[in-house]
């Protein structure tokens, strides 16, 4: 069940603040974005914080007293889930300004203002070589009942930025570096990774790399923060085999001022040649039996650009 409590329109907190019991106002938005422009009067505790709960007792001692919280706007759920901890907490006068602090600004009310907010972070345009210790590969693999994880190194690397975006780049992948993270310590680890390196599944011997080549990216329409918003297509050369794989991922510009990206998908081994216990190619496979789909989680972060 829903947390309950009051949502009130910019008015009438207007009203209740000019009155003989003013609620306390609690901005639950980023601290930044308080620090920039609040509410009069108002105190800052960022909901997204895991310590916003344990600083309430110092912001809000008494439990009976009216508390008021906002957020930025329409849309944006902080000040909703800031009410409901609220509550839960034993509050029992929770009050919530709907529409937030944009709701407020619209009706004429003052605003308190502080410095101006830090601009958001910009990267330059060019080659950014990939930062390999910020940078990793993870994968995945299944059988029926099974499943292993590892890690997996990269050797090199490096992103184009144009206009902000990512546009271009690549990487080369050191496959004798593969690791097993759930065998850790157990014997079998190098009994798999003695399999994973044969000629029969990535023969290394032979291919002791592979490489992805960005040759297109596009952005994905309208995306939320955080979902997936480009479309990278490229090639993909694993042991004797380049062909193209494609996937969406979130990339941005972290706060350092880097490029970077992270992934998560999914492509079918057989395509390059890794056939070894493929259903596809083997009859009566048992116990050996092993999913075509190889799972990866790709994180790419670039270091100080350079001209390009």
């Amino acid at each position: 069940m829903e947390a309950s409590h009051t949502r009130l329109s910019a008015a009438v907190l207007s009203d209740l603040l000019n009155g003989p019991h003013p609620p306390l106002l609690l901005d639950v938005r980023l601290e930044d974005d308080y620090r920039c422009t609040r509410l009069p009067g108002a105190v800052g505790n960022c909901v997204f914080e895991v310590a916003f709960t344990e600083r309430l007792p110092g912001l809000a001692p008494d439990l009976s007293a009216p508390v008021c919280v906002y957020g930025s706007g329409p849309g944006s759920l902080e000040s909703r889930m800031a009410a409901e901890k609220l509550v839960r907490l034993g509050y029992t006068s929770v009050q919530e300004l709907l529409g937030g602090i944009d709701a407020w600004r619209a009706a004429g009310l003052p605003v308190e203002e502080g410095p101006a907010a830090v601009p958001e972070p910009s990267v330059r345009d060019g080659l950014h070589p990939v930062d390999l210790r910020e940078s990793r590969i993870l994968w995945i693999g299944r059988n029926l009942l099974n499943r292993h994880e590892g890690h997996i190194a990269l050797k090199s690397g490096d992103l184009v930025i144009r206009n902000g975006h990512l546009v271009g780049g690549g990487f080369v992948i050191d496959m004798t570096s593969i690791a097993c993270l759930d065998l850790a310590g157990d014997p079998r680890h190098d009994v798999l990774i003695r399999h994973l390196l044969d000629h029969d599944f990535f023969d290394v011997a032979l291919y002791p790399e592979a490489r992805f080549i960005i040759t297109d990216t596009e952005p994905v329409p309208s995306p939320f923060p955080g979902s997936p918003n480009l479309l990278v297509r490229g090639n993909l050369t694993l042991k004797d085999v380049t062909a193209p794989l494609d996937f969406t991922a979130c990339a941005g510009i972290t706060p350092e001022g880097k490029p970077a990206a992270q992934a998560s998908f999914a492509f079918d081994r057989t395509l390059w040649n890794v056939l070894y216990g493929s259903g596809k190619w083997f009859r009566r496979l048992g116990g050996h039996l092993v999913n075509d789909l190889i799972e990866l989680q790709v994180r790419i972060v670039g270091a100080d650009a350079t001209a390009g």
